[in-house]
């Protein structure tokens, strides 16, 4: 596809518009003019409520990357990148791009079905296309393919619908845009960066956030690509404030900031911006410190988009152990499907979301609106929720034994049930030691007891 507009037409149509739809002489004047978003505990708690309560979210990665469809370099979504192409070059996949099958109805429901809450869906990657209609670009689903429609409008409306969270995933780094530095090694001599103005982007950036937050009015914005070295933290800082004074009940993620990415341990710091941290492809062995939010996100295979060569899928075993263990440590799983380039969610994403959705519909119990395990180890394979005067103790694997043992407990449990079949469970108590008999039918994926006791629980340390 040939650009429409020079790079000089681009940049300063976007400068002047951004200018004009923020109020603003620069993004310098914005870091000082902007408003400091503080808040006391309850506040947050509050603003945060929905989504500590949701625990379970569909993460969706859809871009014209589900063209080309390779992950044989890479990530498939990083397909500009890993095949060091050239701008003009992967335009080229966006009048490819027809994705006639998509259905907003089809899709909500799929994730209703599974369990989940809330949808994050890539409104930009960072192969800057725009999966929006967006007023200050012609790089859009709506203008560049043959689609010629808004599916993040009919998500919206049908998450409305539904009763799911609708949530954006926006990348600060944008490989397409004019003023975006720094520039790929293999294109400084075709796309020199002589005249290119940072300011001129981050303008550009706020224009589209803020079309995105008022008219389509997300939950979540979930910020990714902060880890080039154009990024600063006070850039951060000043776009997470942004964002909140668009909407302060909106909620925004860690990689708002510098660096932020990746592992738990990277988020943990003093100096950590955002609502909650967001480990990549991995279960922090302890969750987070001193209470801070976070979510797991992860592929169903080895890649975020759509890849026809990627078949190393997650059992429906692993994918409902990880959902527990991640509500055990006190966290949210946000599992990632990558449509195909037709709108499609593949054969092997709906058969595990759908084993997913029947473990949810007798557990999920034991998983929305709980809080962390009060136990610091346990003796067997498994973990552990609570909520209020409950437990909920899950065993993914009795092996040879036919009980298992809760060690530090000091409550009565007044009733133990499986929560799935509401078979009974025989309790033997002794001590502050708790044995749990295996019951007649278990589960094996994860059989989850729900223990009822006296009050809220009591666990030595």
């Amino acid at each position: 596809m040939k650009a429409k507009f020079t790079t000089k037409q681009i940049t300063l149509f976007t400068t002047l518009l951004g200018l004009a739809t923020l109020g603003l002489t620069s993004p310098v004047a914005a870091q000082k003019s902007t408003a400091s978003y503080t808040e006391t505990k309850p506040q947050f708690e509050k603003r945060t409520k929905w989504w500590r309560e949701a625990r379970f979210g569909m993460f969706i990665h859809w871009g014209i990357y589900a063209v080309p469809a390779d992950s044989s370099r890479g990530m498939a979504e990083w397909y500009m990148n890993n095949f060091q192409m050239q701008v003009r070059e992967y335009e080229k996949f966006a009048p490819n791009f027809n994705p006639a099958s998509f259905d907003a109805k089809e899709w909500v429901e799929t994730a209703k079905n599974a369990g989940m809450k809330y949808i994050v869906i890539t409104s930009k990657h960072h192969d800057g296309f725009d999966m929006f209609d967006s007023k200050v670009s012609d790089y859009t689903i709506t203008k560049s393919t043959p689609f010629q429609r808004d599916p993040l409008k009919e998500l919206a409306d049908e998450c409305q619908k539904q009763g799911i969270r609708l949530c954006f995933y926006h990348s600060i780094m944008d490989w397409h845009h004019p003023d975006y530095l720094p520039r790929r090694p293999w294109e400084t001599k075709v796309r020199p960066a002589a005249g290119v103005d940072f300011t001129r982007y981050i303008v550009y950036l706020k224009a589209q956030l803020k079309e995105l937050v008022t008219k389509y009015r997300p939950a979540v914005m979930w910020f990714d690509g902060e880890w080039e070295n154009t990024w600063t933290h006070e850039m951060g800082a000043d776009l997470y404030r942004y964002v909140r004074s668009l909407d302060p009940h909106i909620l925004v993620n860690n990689r708002v900031d510098k660096g932020r990415s990746g592992m738990a341990g990277m988020n943990v710091s003093a100096e950590f911006m955002g609502d909650f941290g967001t480990p990549e492809q991995e279960v922090p062995a302890q969750g987070f410190k001193d209470g801070k939010l976070w979510e797991t996100c992860m592929t169903l295979n080895d890649t975020w988009g759509y890849a026809r060569n990627d078949h190393n899928w997650k059992s429906q075993s692993v994918l409902i152990r990880h959902l527990a263990d991640i509500a055990g440590k006190g966290g949210n799983f946000l599992l990632n499907v990558g449509p195909t380039n037709l709108g499609e969610f593949t054969m092997e994403t709906k058969n595990r979301l759908e084993a997913m959705g029947r473990w949810m519909e007798s557990n999920g119990k034991a998983i929305y609106g709980t809080s962390a395990t009060p136990f610091a180890k346990l003796s067997f394979s498994g973990t552990c929720t609570q909520k209020g005067n409950r437990l909920y103790v899950f065993v993914y694997d009795w092996g040879k034994s036919d009980s298992v043992m809760l060690e530090g407990l000091n409550n009565k449990v007044r009733s133990a049930k499986v929560l799935a079949t509401k078979e009974r469970v025989a309790v033997q108590v002794s001590g502050s030691s708790l044995t749990l008999q295996k019951p007649s039918v278990t589960d094996v994926d994860a059989t989850v007891v729900e223990l009822t006791l006296d009050a809220t629980p009591r666990v030595q340390p």
